[in-house]
C-alpha cells in the first residue's frame, strides 16, 4: 500500500509519506554574512512559507499539477535521505542537482534546504567538461538527478554519491521509512546566518566562480522584488527560463513560490507554447497566465512566430492584443539589453511595454524600470527597495574613486559637475552575495575599500534613471579620445530594416586604439554593402560611432542560454589576431 502511494506520489499525485530526523545540528559553525550588521532569526526559507498554502496548487508542469503540500511532502522524504546519506549532524555541505524543469528541480531544491545543505543547481545541457568542472570545484557531497540524466552524471563522476529520483522514490524499503517521524528543516536561526546556494558565473573572463548565496541573501533579493512588482498569491507565472541562473531562480521560481502564487512550467522555452498558455488556449480561469518574463531572443523568436502563425488577419492581431491586454499583469526583459524595435514591437502586438531591469548574479536585481509610470527604452530604472548603488570614476593604481552619483529607491543624487558623466556602477545592501566560493582574492578584488561591490558595467543616470551603456571590460569602446558605448551603437543598426542582430566590438588597432567594428546577420536581399551601410550609419550616429569594419553572418549570432554574445570569442572568431595591434 505505502509503496504504490509513493509510486504514485512520484508520479506527481498528491499523496507521498515523508519523514525526516528530528535530530538538530549543531551551530557552532554558523557565521554571519560579510554585510551582516545585526542577528536576526527572521529568515524563512521558501519551504516554511509552503506550509501556509499546503492545498493551494504551486506548480503545474508536463506531468501536472502539484500542491505545496505535495511538494513540501516529497521534499522532506528526500532531505530525510540526504541526512541519512550524509549524516545527521552534517550541514552546509553542497548537493549539486540536475533536473529537468519541473518539479523534481523544486524538490531537489528544498530538500536540500531542509537537510541543512547548500543547493547548487547545474544545467543540462552544459557540457560534461563544465558538469565535471562544477561538481569538482563545489566538492558536491551528493548529485541528485533523475534517470534521464544519471547516465550524464554517472559517465563524468566515478564514485560519487548519487540519488536518482525515481529509485528513490519507487524503492521497497519505503514502507519502513515511512513510518519514521516527520520534521521539516532546521531551527530557524539556522536559516538566519546559514547559506543557501552557489550559482555560477558564465566564465567569460576565466573559469567560471562560483557566487555564494546566503539565505538571507536570498530573502532580501524576493523581498524586493515582491514590493517593486506587487506580487501577490493571485499570480500565475509562465516559467521558460533555464534554471541555474538569478533570472530563472529567484525571479521566476522562487518569487512567485514565496507568496504562495503558481508556476506553470515549461520543460524549455517552445514560441508555440508560450503563446499558447500566453493566449489562455485550453487554461482554466485560475491558471490563466498573469506574468511572464524572458531575455531579448526570446520576445524576438516570440514575434517571429507572431508574425508567422498568428498575424494572419487583423481579427486574430486583435485577439492576441486583447487576451494579453486583459490576462497579463506584467512582462519582464532582462539579462541582456533589450532592442528598442523589440520593445515597438512587442507593444504593438501585445499592448505591453516590456519591464526591462537590471541584475548580477553577484547582487540579484538592482535596477528596475516601474511597475506602474513611465518606462524609458534603453533605461533600466531606478534601484529596487533596500539596494544602494553608485555610479563612480576609478583612478589607476589608487584604491580611492570619484563619486558621480549615488542613489536608492528614495531617489539619485548627481554630485555637483558629473551631470551625464558615466562611470563603473557599484552595488551595496543585504542582497550582494557573501563571496566567491574558496576565492578570497577574486572576492577581495571584486569589492571596493568601503564594502561596494563593483558590477564591471559602466552606467549613466539621466533625470533619476539608469542606464547600462555595456561591460566596461569590452563594451566601452576607446576610439581616438572618444568613449564609446557598444550597446548604443547595437542600438542605432538594429534600427536598420535589413539588420536581424548585431554585436559591436572594439578592435585594436594602431591609429585609433581601437576601431568601432560590426558583426551582422543580414536578412536584405543579396550580400551586405559595408560602404551603404557606413553611409546609413553616417546619417544616424556620429561619424566616430559608425563601424569602420563590418563582418556578415549568416542566420544568428552565436549566444548562450541566457541570450548574451561572448564579444572577446566573436574577436577571436571574425577578426584577425584581435590581440595585435600590427
Amino acid at each position: 500500500m505505502l509503496r504504490t502511494a509513493a509510486r504514485r506520489a512520484w508520479a506527481y499525485s498528491r499523496h507521498c509519506p515523508c519523514a525526516l530526523s528530528s535530530r538538530q545540528p549543531s551551530l557552532r559553525w554558523l557565521r554571519r554574512s560579510r554585510f551582516s550588521t545585526t542577528a536576526t532569526t527572521s529568515i524563512l526559507p521558501v519551504f516554511k512559507q509552503a506550509e501556509k498554502f499546503k492545498d493551494d496548487i504551486a506548480l503545474t508542469d508536463q506531468h501536472g499539477e502539484h500542491t505545496y503540500g505535495h511538494i513540501h511532502r516529497l521534499s522532506g522524504h528526500l532531505a530525510w535521505q540526504i541526512q541519512t546519506v550524509l549524516g545527521k549532524d552534517a550541514v552546509q555541505q553542497r548537493i549539486v542537482f540536475l533536473c529537468p524543469n519541473d518539479v523534481s528541480y523544486v524538490i531537489s531544491q528544498w530538500a536540500t534546504w531542509m537537510a541543512g545543505h547548500i543547493a547548487v543547481p547545474l544545467y543540462p545541457r552544459h557540457p560534461p567538461p563544465e558538469l565535471e568542472y562544477f561538481i569538482r570545484d563545489s566538492e558536491a557531497a551528493v548529485i541528485i538527478t533523475t534517470s534521464e540524466y544519471a547516465p550524464k552524471v554517472k559517465q563524468i563522476i566515478a564514485g560519487q554519491q548519487v540519488i536518482v529520483l525515481e529509485e528513490f522514490f519507487f524503492k521497497p524499503s519505503l514502507e519502513d521509512d515511512a513510518l519514521r517521524p516527520a520534521h521539516f528543516g532546521q531551527d530557524p536561526q539556522f536559516y538566519a546566518f546559514s547559506d543557501a546556494m552557489i550559482l555560477y558565473t558564465s566564465g567569460t573572463t576565466g573559469p567560471p566562480k562560483g557566487v555564494l548565496l546566503s539565505h538571507s541573501n536570498v530573502q532580501s533579493q524576493v523581498g524586493c522584488l515582491h514590493q517593486a512588482w506587487g506580487w501577490t498569491q493571485r499570480d500565475t507565472l509562465l516559467h521558460c527560463l533555464p534554471l541555474h541562473h538569478t533570472h530563472g531562480i529567484i525571479n521566476a521560481l522562487l518569487c512567485p513560490l514565496y507568496i504562495g502564487a503558481r508556476v506553470v512550467m515549461l520543460p524549455s522555452f517552445s514560441p508555440a507554447e508560450v503563446w499558447s498558455h500566453l493566449l489562455a488556449l485550453n487554461a482554466p480561469v485560475e491558471a490563466r497566465v498573469s506574468l511572464f518574463m524572458a531575455v531579448p531572443t526570446m520576445y524576438v523568436k516570440l514575434l517571429d512566430e507572431y508574425h508567422a502563425r498568428l498575424a494572419k488577419t487583423s481579427r486574430t492581431k486583435e485577439y492576441v492584443r486583447s487576451v494579453c491586454t486583459q490576462n497579463m499583469r506584467l512582462m519582464i526583459s532582462g539579462s541582456a539589453a533589450l532592442p528598442e524595435s523589440v520593445l515597438a514591437s512587442w507593444q504593438e502586438v501585445t499592448g505591453h511595454v516590456l519591464l526591462e531591469r537590471y541584475g548580477m548574479t553577484e547582487i540579484g536585481m538592482a535596477l528596475s524600470n516601474p511597475l506602474k509610470g513611465t518606462r524609458h527604452p534603453g533605461f533600466v530604472g531606478t534601484p529596487l527597495p533596500g539596494v544602494e548603488v553608485r555610479i563612480a570614476k576609478f583612478v589607476p593604481r589608487q584604491k580611492d574613486y570619484q563619486v558621480v552619483c549615488e542613489g536608492s529607491s528614495a531617489g539619485t543624487k548627481v554630485m555637483p559637475g558629473c551631470e551625464n558623466e558615466s562611470g563603473e556602477l557599484l552595488v551595496r545592501g543585504p542582497s550582494v552575495f557573501k563571496e566567491y566560493w574558496r576565492n578570497p582574492d577574486a572576492t577581495s578584488k571584486e569589492f571596493t575599500h568601503d564594502g561596494w561591490f563593483r558590477t564591471g558595467d559602466t552606467a549613466q543616470c539621466h533625470e533619476g534613471s539608469y542606464k547600462i551603456l555595456g561591460r566596461t571590460s569590452i563594451d566601452i569602446i576607446k576610439s581616438g579620445g572618444f568613449k564609446i558605448s557598444a550597446l548604443d551603437v547595437e542600438r542605432e543598426l538594429l534600427t536598420h530594416p535589413d539588420i536581424a542582430d548585431v554585436a559591436v566590438v572594439g578592435v585594436p588597432d594602431l591609429t585609433w586604439g581601437q576601431k568601432v567594428a560590426a558583426v551582422v546577420v543580414w536578412h536584405g536581399e543579396g550580400e551586405l554593402d559595408p560602404v551603404a551601410l557606413r553611409e546609413w550609419g553616417r546619417e544616424r550616429m556620429p561619424h566616430y560611432k559608425v563601424p569602420s569594419e563590418v563582418v556578415q553572418v549568416k542566420d544568428t549570432l552565436p549566444r548562450n542560454n541566457m541570450g548574451k554574445v561572448n564579444k572577446k570569442q566573436l574577436l577571436l572568431d571574425f577578426f584577425k589576431d584581435p590581440h595585435s595591434l600590427s
